[in-house]
């Protein structure tokens, strides 16, 4: 057995004990049904994104590499699992503000890997390519990324109120002003600044080591 399915396998197991513990919670009620079956549903999907490297492999012949695939299982552990599930996010203030800083590495990592795709199916070799390439594509890729989720959140604000980007008071005071756009510009501030880490800190091992960039490669099989 590898150790990506050990990681896989008991990532799953905590999937599981995470499920029934948010069954336990709807069955003792602990917490409003809806509540309860909305949080179900959100652990059903994250057991279901755990096997999202391995869809992609079957039917679209996309291979992440180990790196970033074991980062993509951390941020589903404690966005999923930990955050909602668990509910790390109502017990400290500033999960959220952690999530918005690890999703950035991550989304960095993928785009120095689709630049390895890129420029590697036009024969280059990766260790001769500016590390500049990598690292103004990654921390662009993750600032878009970041982006367009902030228009995700303002979409659902829109359509189910569901205060996503924290416009509003638990009681439904709405707030005015700058007070309105403190967490939608916060997040977009600590997603910049974990881009901005995942550069620095692949800047230096690059330093270290020329072939750095080569470890985020994604395959395109045949």
């Amino acid at each position: 057995m590898t150790f990506e399915t050990k990681l896989r396998r008991g990532l799953l197991v905590v999937g599981l004990l995470t499920l029934a513990f948010n069954i336990g919670e709807l069955v003792l009620g602990i917490v409003p049904p809806l509540a309860a079956l909305i949080t179900i549903m959100e652990c059903l999907m994250g057991i279901g994104l755990i096997y999202g490297p391995q869809f992609l492999k079957r039917f679209f012949k996309i291979v992440f590499p180990p790196s970033i695939v074991y980062f993509y299982w951390f941020f589903l552990l404690i966005s999923v699992f930990v955050g909602t599930c668990l509910h790390m996010m109502d017990i400290v203030p500033f999960w959220d503000k952690i999530l918005h800083m690890t999703s950035p590495m991550i989304l960095t990592a993928v785009g120095y890997g689709i630049v390895c795709t890129l420029l590697g199916s036009l024969d280059n070799e990766v260790s001769d390519i500016s590390p500049w390439v990598f690292l103004l594509f990654g921390f662009s890729f993750a600032g878009v990324c970041g982006i367009f989720w902030e228009f995700w959140e303002w979409s659902w604000d829109a359509v189910g109120n569901m205060n996503l980007q924290r416009y509003m008071t638990i009681d439904g005071v709405e707030f005015v002003g700058r007070a309105a756009l403190s967490d939608t510009m916060g997040d977009l501030l600590i997603n910049t600044i974990g881009a901005v880490i995942m550069g620095v800190f692949s800047w230096n091992q690059y330093r270290k080591n020329a072939k750095y960039f080569e470890g985020y490669q994604i395959q395109i099989l045949k």
